[in-house]
């Protein structure tokens, strides 16, 4: 990958240059690569999430200070983007409740931001353009029952976005919680929250009788599938009950015969930058209310 100096750049009345500790390595990012997604100019610059401290702030900032250690999520312009040692970030994208503290590393911290965005914008984003499912989010009043003993169901339980649909999963009520796994990471997925971890290497046939055995006959109505291949995509689509709500973090690749006419499955293609226009709203909510408990962030 080519490398260049760049100048340094100066922070707009309400944004903050910050000098990046550690940044990661996204499924977007090689597909940016790959497909020249989103790319507006070259030479491009790409990085969709970072921690870091703040170097300098603009001049109408009064909730960042130089020296705060910052989590946050990149963007595709180049300045805002996370692949080189200083940065431009909104400083209401990144408040006082996204400081580290002191018992999280940068490394730990950089991998939060887009597994946090990618599901939480995909459930309770409102906005009439946002690719949501518009559910009540965690602090409205109506997800404290409207979930409570459903089923819910993370395909690709390990990775940064399933880990985090699982945490949220059993932060709204979600009952089981049901993901697929590699076997050494069943302990991790049940310290987040899941209460049943299938092995992802069994034949999608197995994986999905094991689902049903879990299940007991409930219908599952959410499932997020985090991988999104066409296998596994086809496996979300089978498990999911007539009238339910798969989430998607690729394209649709469901072949046609296997949607019914009436089943009323509802496939969402999700777009996890909390930048974009029809995320923005919640994404400054999902800001001001990330909190660490006991030192983990949510």
């Amino acid at each position: 990958m080519p490398t260049q100096n760049n100048r340094r750049p100066t922070p707009a009345p309400q944004k903050v240059l910050v000098k990046i500790a550690a940044t990661t390595l996204n499924p977007l990012d090689w597909k940016i690569q790959a497909y020249g997604l989103y790319v507006q100019s070259y030479p491009h610059i790409a990085g969709c999430e970072a921690a870091g401290t703040v170097e300098e702030v603009g001049s109408e900032v009064q909730n960042l200070a130089k020296g705060d250690r910052i989590l946050f999520q990149g963007d595709f312009a180049n300045t805002h983007a996370t692949f080189q040692q200083y940065c431009v970030v909104p400083a209401d994208r990144t408040s006082k409740c996204s400081h580290i503290p002191d018992n999280i590393s940068f490394d730990q911290a950089a991998s939060v931001p887009l597994g946090l965005a990618t599901v939480a914008t995909g459930l309770w984003s409102l906005h009439p353009d946002a690719r949501s499912v518009k559910w009540p989010a965690l602090w409205e009043q109506e997800c404290a029952t409207k979930f409570a003993g459903k089923p819910a169901l993370i395909l690709g339980g390990s990775s940064s976005v399933g880990q985090y649909a699982i945490q949220l999963a059993k932060l709204s009520g979600h009952s089981p919680i049901i993901t697929t796994a590699s076997p050494h990471n069943a302990a991790l997925l049940k310290s987040l929250g899941a209460t049943h971890v299938v092995d992802r290497s069994l034949a999608p046939a197995d994986v999905l009788c094991e689902i049903q055995k879990i299940a007991g006959g409930m219908p599952i109505e959410y499932v997020y599938d985090t991988i999104s291949s066409t296998d596994t995509q086809v496996l979300a689509y089978d498990a999911l009950a007539p009238g339910g709500t798969l989430l998607l973090t690729q394209t649709a690749a469901t072949p046609d015969d296997k949607a019914k006419d009436g089943d009323g499955k509802r496939v969402v293609f999700v777009f996890g930058s909390a930048h974009a226009p029809f995320n923005r709203a919640l994404g400054l909510e999902l800001c001001s209310r990330v909190r660490s408990r006991e030192g983990s962030y949510m």
